[in-house]
């Protein structure tokens, strides 16, 4: 397994987020983590890439237990994630705000950079030019030099996608990347994630709504409400189990 989340339990005050959750990520697979509104899906995501720290469970990841770190070192540590709400730099192009996902993987000092000279020159080169290939893989080449606030919402998320692709990750988060999508934005955004988890061999943990996507491209769905999880298996048992019935139609059994 690449990631195991065993017993983790979080709490604000006397607010429950987590309570003695676990379940694994096989590598390779895409993950779905669905509930309904409140369920501590977003929670679950920040515990995995450091935000949060649990008040009791470990996370295993690559067969190690791993220590508190902050979100930056557990980037570094090859996970990356996409936030609910867009999280970029609204003034800058779509291609820094995608350079600034490779900012985990620069290696020449300060002062090298600020002189832009030898290695560090060398190595900017190579950085760009991976964004570059980015660009290509999500078809945004039209949009490369435009400022990200002027672009339409379904572009915006495919550059924060493009910026998490640009740290190399082994596991990669994504949190509601097909919210407040029409139709065809979805599909789009649907072929992309299956894309990089086929042609660039990322594991996915994908948080979604909309269950049609879920069923379509999960290999295993966890189910969570009100902290706890109640369902896990692939997506045809979710389908009629009927706790999962329950927790989003409210139907007693």
């Amino acid at each position: 397994m690449l990631m195991e989340v065993r017993g983790v339990s979080l709490r604000f005050g006397g607010v429950v987020a987590l309570d003695d959750v676990s379940f694994d990520i096989a590598k390779g697979e895409i993950r779905a983590i669905i509930g309904p509104n409140g369920a501590g899906k977003s929670s679950m995501l920040n515990v995995i890439n450091g935000f949060y720290r649990p008040q009791q469970g470990d996370i295993w990841y690559r067969g190690q237990k791993r220590e508190s770190g902050k979100p930056h070192k557990i980037a570094g540590e090859g996970i990356a994630r996409t936030f609910q709400n867009i999280a970029l730099f609204e003034g800058m192009s779509a291609l820094d705000n995608i350079m600034c996902g490779r900012l985990t993987l620069v290696r020449s000092g300060f002062w090298k950079q600020l002189l832009w000279w030898g290695p560090a020159e060398r190595e900017e080169f190579e950085h760009r030019e991976r964004v570059e290939h980015i660009i290509d893989f999500l078809e945004i080449q039209a949009i490369r030099k435009t400022p990200v606030g002027q672009l339409p919402y379904g572009l915006q998320k495919r550059v924060e996608l493009g910026r998490a692709l640009a740290s190399e990750p082994t596991l990669l988060l994504l949190d509601e990347p097909m919210a407040g999508m029409n139709n065809e934005e979805k599909e789009d955004m649907c072929r992309f994630v299956l894309d990089v988890n086929e042609e660039l061999g990322t594991t996915i943990v994908l948080i979604e709504h909309d269950m049609g996507v879920v069923m379509d491209i999960a290999d295993r769905v966890v189910v969570m409400d009100h902290g706890q999880l109640i369902a896990d298996g692939i997506p045809a048992e979710i389908m009629h189990n009927q706790d999962v019935i329950d927790a989003y139609l409210g139907v007693a059994h």
